[in-house]
């Protein structure tokens, strides 16, 4: 028999973007296990309890239009957004079911093809939506964009027509110019997913370098004495710099005859004079493009979720391995080289380079939980759960407390 609605699951996320390119807001997605019914109250009540006014917004996506509808029937004012697929409406229970809601204060957000989009009406049930563009669309918009940038001084009536709605949200964008046009121009809500590939395609050319920001926030902490928590938490959010700052506590310039395994025990030993020269030294040709902020943060979600799923309680040392093995996870995307060759240069534990390299290992099965759970594979997700015996009430446990610990970074005003 379950015992809580969070063993009737199987959840997985998708993070939306906001137009500082900083995380605006968790897409849940909610699946009900085979053979069980959800308690549609009970999930509300329970996500109610977890969540907190910091957290991202959450917007659920149901995979079933009965687990919508029950979810529909149930949903106030206080629940989470949730998404309600066009094409579901046809059917004229569930149609009912959206305007009952609705009229009950429950915030919903249309999702479909921005050609589908209903046209506006102040009695529609829908906040805004979650589009996604047709090849046409995609093209168009990239046309508009391209003559803006090569004309950013002539009037906006002499520009091509951009398909693209403002104060809506958008999904799967294939380019970093399409997310930029949404975003920057047609002040796009929100975008959900990232093109990490055409982001770092633009960057082949040099050594990524770290970014500008995180190496800012050290250098204030040092200039402000603070904690070494402090630093290794801001240091803890740049994977690039991560590894450079291992890889400089390793080498023969440092002079150290142990090897260094983790950020706690190199900020130890380096000492806040010499870090601060080495950040100091790395600020000229630091990153400044926001567009790889996504990049980073993704990484550090995936390191996190390894964190709470594993659960490494009051073992520090054994919790920062872990984190780190999941942070590392991606490393070749930004460095471009075989991740075993990258890892193979820290003196980093086994289990580090087992999970990463050769899948196996104590640490395999979280990480590559971790990495279905990130890309919403739903059957990955079971398929994975059930061989390694992650009990599933526990594992969405884990993933909601990571998401709900998570702070969202306000977006700077829109500007006409």
């Amino acid at each position: 028999m379950v015992q809580s609605v969070l063993g009737s699951l199987t959840l997985a996320y998708r993070p939306l973007w906001g137009r500082n390119r900083e995380l605006s807001g968790i897409l849940l997605q909610v699946a009900a296990e085979p053979a069980c019914r959800v308690d549609a109250p009970h999930l509300l009540r329970t996500l109610d309890e977890l969540w907190h006014a910091d957290a991202p917004p959450l917007l659920l996506s149901c995979d079933h239009p009965e687990l919508l509808s029950d979810l529909l029937a149930h949903a106030g004012p206080e629940a989470p957004h949730i998404s309600v697929p066009g094409d579901w409406l046809q059917h004229p229970v569930l149609l009912q079911q959206v305007q009952a809601a609705h009229q009950r204060g429950a915030p919903l957000v249309w999702r479909g093809r921005l050609r589908d989009l209903p046209r506006s009406d102040p009695s529609r049930p829908f906040q805004h939506g979650l589009l996604s563009l047709e090849p046409e669309d995609a093209v168009e918009a990239l046309q508009a964009a391209a003559q803006q940038k090569r004309f950013p001084n002539a009037p906006s009536t002499a520009f091509l027509r951009s398909p693209i709605l403002p104060a809506h949200s958008y999904e799967d964008l294939a380019s970093a110019a399409l997310v930029g046009h949404c975003l920057d121009h047609k002040h796009a809500h929100a975008v959900l997913g990232w093109p990490v590939e055409d982001v770092l395609y633009a960057h082949r050319l040099r050594e990524l370098p770290p970014s500008r920001a995180v190496l800012e926030r050290l250098l204030r902490a040092i200039v402000r004495d603070e904690s070494m928590d402090l630093l290794e938490d801001i240091l803890s959010e740049e994977p690039l710099l991560c590894y450079r700052f291992l890889t400089l506590a390793n080498s023969a310039a440092l002079g150290l005859r142990t090897g260094i395994e983790s950020l706690r025990h190199g900020l130890m030993m380096m000492g806040y004079t010499q870090l601060e020269k080495w950040l100091v030294g790395l600020l000229p040709s630091a990153s400044t493009d926001p567009d790889l902020q996504p990049v980073r943060m993704g990484m550090v979600l995936r390191a996190r979720l390894m964190e709470h799923i594993l659960d490494a309680g009051v073992e520090e040392d054994l919790r920062r391995e872990v984190y780190l093995c999941g942070l590392f996870s991606q490393l070749d995307l930004l460095l471009g080289e075989p991740l075993g060759t990258l890892l193979h240069r820290l003196p980093l534990s086994d289990r580090i380079y087992s999970a990463n390299v050769t899948h196996s290992g104590p640490y395999a099965a979280a990480l590559d939980l971790a990495r279905a759970l990130g890309e919403g594979d739903m059957a990955a997700i079971r398929t994975l759960r059930e061989a390694h015996e992650f009990d599933t009430e526990s594992l969405n446990r884990a993933l909601l407390h990571m998401l709900c610990s998570q702070r969202v970074t306000p977006a700077p005003p829109t500007t006409a």
